[in-house]
């Protein structure tokens, strides 16, 4: 989920240049290739001292000269080791978008949508219920993660959070019997700083489980967790998601996840992790074991950085491909679709955009699993999606 999602009301909280240096045709007229000329008038002045210089002159002309020369170098030489990597990488990402999906790589009827708080705190009513199953029919989504908490920091979870949680399952029920109904629950971890959940702590964790066994009691058909930042290697997430799935099997309930983006490159995350302080990725590695564990996967594959669509696009087919190799083919793997529109550093929405990311899940798909049945995408998030946002999943990814 985007950082504004996690822990909180998902409804009320939605979430220069380097100057080029001039060729050889382009310097000014009596100045040497790679210096930078001054104004016309210096270089006037400096000619005319020229005309009548002693040798011990032109030395000293000739050092400044090459002092120049290691200042545009030093300047130069930093701008160029910081912005070759991005372009070379920006160009792969291009590539990766390039190429025809393959025929046939469209919905299995296994996609999901994230839904904000109001559906079950009171403020919808059957008549959105209704309105609800219109916009849903005839597409391939069969799971609705609806927000019912946040958790509280020690695992808790108050039934007033979802005070219309049973009113909701059944109008969906009754609307859209093919619909499962998950809780959607999240909390911020304190991974970052010293507020929030502590995952280390035993009874919290205790808490959770306890958490999960009350809320599906109300009648949700299954969990979603969403625990953010979680760092990659984990291990006390991964003991926590094996006591809550002991709980969900014995119910006949799936055990879902969001999920971070895998590292584009091996260790990425902890590079990121070292000069930002948020490592933001998982190790593939990491990322498979989560997802045996569970019987769903969701990538949260926006907030991406992405600049243009068509890197987007193709970071996104990436994303898909490092997923699928290691998702067991028994668990349900969804890519994440951008249906909210922000400009923030982080996400551009002329960049991060639904036709762009259908066609990178698509692309992902066909390249490295293309009759994957238990595949499909989830769509964050209701309240911020616009018409051309289903337009596009429908046309694109439906058909």
């Amino acid at each position: 989920m985007t950082d504004q999602s996690t822990g909180t009301d998902a409804e009320e909280t939605p979430r220069t240049d380097a100057q080029e240096p001039r060729t050889e045709a382009e310097e000014t007229p009596g100045t040497e290739a790679g210096e930078t000329p001054g104004t016309a008038a210096e270089a006037e002045a400096e000619a005319e001292a020229e005309k009548d210089v002693t040798p011990e002159e032109e030395a000293a002309l000739l050092r400044r000269r090459r002092v120049r020369r290691r200042i545009w170098i030093a300047l130069a030489v930093p701008v160029l080791l910081l912005v070759l990597p991005v372009l070379v990488a920006l160009t792969a990402l291009r590539i990766n978008y390039m190429g025809d999906p393959a025929d046939g790589t469209y919905t299995r009827g296994k996609d999901a949508i994230w839904l904000g708080h109001a559906w079950v705190d009171g403020r919808k009513k059957d008549a959105d219920v209704t309105a609800l199953a219109a916009r849903l029919k005839d597409t391939g989504i069969r799971d609705l993660y609806v927000h019912s908490g946040p958790l509280e920091h020690d695992g808790t979870l108050p039934a007033s959070s979802y005070p219309n949680a049973r009113w909701f399952i059944a109008a969906v029920h009754r609307e859209m019997p093919q619909i499962r109904v998950q809780a959607w629950l999240g909390d911020v971890l304190a991974s970052e700083s010293p507020y929030g959940m502590r995952l280390e702590r035993a009874a919290t964790r205790a808490a959770v489980v306890r958490s999960t066994r009350e809320i599906l009691a109300t009648g949700f058909e299954g969990v979603h967790f969403d625990l953010e930042p979680l760092h990659s290697g984990d291990q006390d997430y991964l003991t926590l998601l094996d006591a809550l799935h002991r709980v969900t099997a014995a119910q006949d309930a799936p055990l879902s996840v969001a999920a971070h983006q895998i590292d584009p490159v091996p260790g990425f995350h902890s590079f990121w992790g070292t000069t930002t302080g948020h490592p933001k990725w998982w190790s593939q590695k990491f990322f498979g074991e989560v997802a045996r564990r569970v019987d769903q996967i969701a990538v949260m594959s926006y907030d991406t950085i992405q600049p243009l669509e068509g890197t987007y696009g193709g970071y996104v087919a990436q994303q898909t491909s490092l997923a699928l190799e290691v998702t067991p083919p028994s668990t349900d793997l969804l890519m994440g679709l951008p249906f909210y529109h922000e400009n923030r550093f982080g996400h551009w929405n002329h960049a991060e955009t639904v036709p762009a990311g259908v066609r990178g899940v698509r692309l992902g798909l066909s390249r490295t699993d293309a009759d994957r049945a238990n595949f499909g995408v989830a769509l964050y998030v209701d309240f911020a999606a616009e018409e051309a946002d289903w337009t596009a999943y429908r046309e694109g990814w439906v058909r």
